[in-house]
């Protein structure tokens, strides 16, 4: 999005926050529930997406629920981190978070420290804990955003730094090893964790993983707060019940934190257990990508993002940049994917609050998206469309390239969302940028067909390759959705394909990593449009270069067909997919 409202202890925008867009950046879309989906110009953005059934809270009565369907079991591996060196919180500014469906007094949640005694103690300033058992409600319950849904809390909380990077960590943290956690919390409650109040199994959760994973969090500390929070939003029963699960918990903890699952014969069943993973997903990336690759996908998303930034050519240099980083304090180095116009910032804080961002020198941007403006490689003076746009990170990367000379009509499906286009421009300094909204399944009824040098189809799509920022997703999708959302992809690439000039380009990209939303995508789109076809040379060969340094599949000379597949391990960037395919000259469409 535009300019990050920055949030206590450098929340928004900072070096290692989490989020599926960077400020100015447009990392993520893709469509939380595609069923039934009409047009879309950035439409539905990635993210938490479908809600989770998780039920309605009650008024913090009773600790039990009718009986539901219990959730499939865990899956994780251990990560120690203590607060200091917790993720920053919620970050890299996301798509807005979901309006909760709220049913009047079902609604209430005793979650939300909304106590009907109204006591004095409710209205005092929430604790790390309690605020971060407040976000994981709203995201279980309503379906929020975990990023937007923490910074917004975290705005208005008054934290010290360390209680904000401890909150932010135990939300992150919580939904990562949510498999692992109700894997283990099962053997510790006889009658099912599908018996639990919502909000007490969401406290339970929280509580294990600082227990387990949390090595700076004494166990006491732990256990007591749980405890008071239990007393405070239920009643004795509650905090009785909380307190004897945890102390279970505490004498086996050293089973717990040396447990890898490594007894489990089954690959998807052990690898969904150790590294928390629904067991449908470790089962398709097996069989995708074989089971060492998919084990490194999941052990690295869930790694906390670094930050990193796209430098503005038209305004510094790298060295400058990294100078100006170093003289601010930052711990910055020159991109892995793009070293001469990327830098990762590995310590630091709200990047957003840089005099640099505010010059229009650099942009928030996670590596993986840097690369498709790189890759579509625009030439100066050229006609462009960004289909599905903002906030505007890849259609201003577009204009860089091309000096600021030629047009970049950026378009939105949502007419409020422009402003983030034009004030990610006029930050930058572009003129080349020009906003507009409309459907981008439609974009053939607003401008003539073959029209553009270079069209940009950055689609909505699954968002599986932004877990380790959005970790929800991991509990919001399914195979439902993927097929759903691969349906709205095709629609949008028909629709793109008819407005690219004869010789021109079409880019296609995606933060996901899932085959029928890419290389399957793309195999189909080409067996219906002979007129197109993967373009290997149009890489700059500057680009490719790290991609095969770092050992990406299919980027060896030889082998690269003008498409490729980023995982997240590659860079500890986000997972990607980029095609360039070039329009031929003297060849119709089919009909």
């Amino acid at each position: 999005m535009s300019a990050l409202t920055p949030g206590p202890g450098g929340q928004a925008g900072s070096s290692g926050s989490r989020g599926p867009r960077a400020a100015g950046g447009g990392n993520a879309k893709g469509v939380g529930n595609a069923r039934g989906a009409k047009g879309v110009g950035s439409s539905a953005k990635n993210g938490s997406g479908a809600k989770n059934g998780s039920g309605a809270n009650g008024g913090g009565r009773a600790s039990l629920k009718p009986a539901k369907g219990k959730e499939q079991a865990p899956g994780g591996q251990r990560r120690h981190q203590g607060p200091d060196s917790a993720r920053n919180a919620a970050g890299q500014a996301g798509p807005g978070a979901k309006p909760a469906a709220g049913k009047g007094k079902e609604r209430q949640a005793a979650g939300q420290g909304q106590q009907s005694r109204g006591s004095a103690a409710s209205r005092q300033p929430r604790s790390a804990r309690e605020l971060a058992l407040d976000a994981l409600i709203r995201v279980e319950r309503d379906g929020a955003y975990s990023n937007l849904q923490l910074n917004r809390a975290l705005l208005d909380s008054g934290l010290s730094r360390a209680d904000s990077g401890l909150a932010t960590e135990l939300v992150y943290g919580t939904l990562q090893r949510r498999l692992t956690l109700d894997h283990w919390l099962a053997g510790f409650i006889p009658k099912g964790l599908n018996k639990l109040e919502p909000w007490v199994l969401s406290l339970l959760r929280m509580s294990l993983y600082q227990l387990v994973y949390l090595d700076r969090v004494p166990a006491h500390a732990a256990v007591n707060e749980a405890v008071n929070i239990g007393r405070r939003r239920g009643h004795s029963g509650i905090s009785g019940m909380v307190n004897g699960v945890l102390r279970s918990a505490v004498r086996q903890l050293p089973r717990l934190k040396a447990e890898t699952f490594a007894a489990v014969a089954d690959a998807p069943s052990r690898l969904s257990l150790r590294h928390s993973y629904p067991q449908w997903l470790a089962e398709r990336w097996i069989s995708a990508l074989g089971e060492e690759a998919a084990e490194a996908v999941m052990a690295s998303g869930n790694e906390a993002p670094h930050g990193s930034l796209r430098l503005n050519p038209l305004r510094t240099t790298r060295d400058e940049a990294l100078r100006l980083l170093e003289e601010a304090g930052l711990s910055a180095r020159p991109a892995s994917a793009l070293p001469d116009s990327g830098i990762v910032v590995d310590r630091g804080g709200n990047l957003a609050m840089t005099d640099g961002y505010a010059k229009g020198l650099w942009s928030i941007q996670d590596e993986s998206s840097m690369l498709v403006a790189a890759a579509a490689n625009p030439r100066p003076g050229s006609r462009v469309l960004d289909c599905c746009a903002a906030p505007g990170g890849k259609s201003t990367h577009l204009a860089e390239l091309m000096g600021d000379r030629g047009e970049v009509v950026s378009n939105d499906l949502h007419a409020h969302k422009l402003a983030l286009i034009e004030d990610n421009a006029k930050r930058l300094g572009l003129r080349a940028v020009h906003p507009v909204t409309g459907d981008a399944a439609e974009l053939g009824r607003l401008y003539p067909a073959e029209s553009f040098d270079l069209v940009l189809l950055d689609a909505p799509c699954s968002g599986l390759g932004v877990i380790r920022r959005k970790p929800e997703i991991k509990w919001t999708k399914s195979e439902g959705d993927i097929k759903d959302i691969a349906a709205l992809q095709t629609r949008l690439l028909e629709a793109a394909a008819g407005l690219v000039k004869p010789g021109g380009v079409l880019l296609y990209s995606t933060c996901t990593i899932e085959h029928s939303e890419n290389g399957g995508q793309v195999a189909s789109f080409l067996g219906r449009h002979p007129e197109y076809a993967l373009d290997p040379g149009g890489w700059p060969e500057k680009v490719l270069e790290p991609l095969r340094a770092a050992g990406v599949a299919g980027a060896e000379e030889g082998r690269f067909d003008g498409s490729l597949q980023l995982l997240p391990q590659h860079f500890g960037s986000d997972g990607f997919y980029i095609a360039r395919l070039t329009k031929k000259s003297g060849i119709t469409e089919k009909t």
